[in-house]
């Protein structure tokens, strides 16, 4: 039986296209993606509901159809650091289901309401034996993997904290909008500052000195971007 989704619209329902125009979807020939809708199963995740926990057994990926989700990875001091937050169309758990007897390598939580595609690893396994493109896919995840934790890198070593709190507001922006004046990025400054490398109160300077100077607007929970292209000029 076909993987059909359909939400509300106006009062009529709609069958959800998020699987098919996933980042995962888009790798793939048409009969994959048909196969892939095939055996995908739909989860849904309340707000703060963890997905999975690093050290369980890798048995899923999941396509996200809707919300946000934090991907956290344990410090030496057993804190947990943010290291990226995805959004509709984006995959995780994917990289794990590459090794026999896989753990996961971080925990990923939901940060609003979140509903997934999920595939388990045995199908996951089936699709990649009789599907290149599969691969194709996983190559092309790795290589953004690589390059994101570069980024990290580069950017711990030679970015400045205040720099890299307010790229975070800008990328986030991005994700959670447009990033056009009056996009509204919903997460606290703890997790602005978790994803940016730094501590809350730094985050919090930060963001008060661009909330003076009219970059951003702020309120419990969240972050107004006001000045796009000021708040660009600053995380330079």
């Amino acid at each position: 039986m076909t993987a059909t989704w359909c939400r509300l619209v106006n009062g009529a329902a709609v069958e959800d296209t998020s699987l098919v125009e996933s980042t995962l979807a888009a790798a793939l020939d048409e009969a994959t993606r048909d196969r892939l809708r095939d055996v995908a199963a739909r989860r849904r995740f309340r707000r703060g509901e963890v997905i999975f926990h690093a050290g369980d057994a890798a048995n899923s990926m999941h396509v996200i159809a809707s919300g946000h989700v934090s991907v956290q990875v344990a410090t030496w001091s057993g804190d947990l650091a943010i290291l990226t937050v995805l959004g509709p169309g984006s995959s995780f758990g994917e990289i794990a289901l590459l090794r026999e007897d896989a753990e996961r390598s971080a925990t990923v939580a939901a940060l609003d309401a979140v509903e997934t595609w999920m595939i388990g690893k045995a199908d996951f396994v089936r699709l990649r034996a009789t599907n290149p493109a599969m691969d194709r896919f996983l190559v092309s995840q790795l290589t953004r993997y690589i390059r994101r934790q570069d980024a990290r890198v580069i950017e711990a070593l030679y970015v400045p904290a205040d720099k890299r709190v307010l790229r975070r507001v800008l990328a986030m922006g991005r994700l959670y909008g447009d990033g056009s004046p009056g996009t509204v990025v919903p997460l606290t400054q703890e997790i602005l500052a978790s994803m940016a490398g730094t501590t809350r109160p730094t985050a919090n300077q930060v963001l008060r000195a661009a909330e003076r100077d009219g970059l951003i607007a702020m309120s419990r929970g969240e972050v107004r971007i006001e000045d796009p292209a000021g708040l660009t000029r600053r995380a330079r």
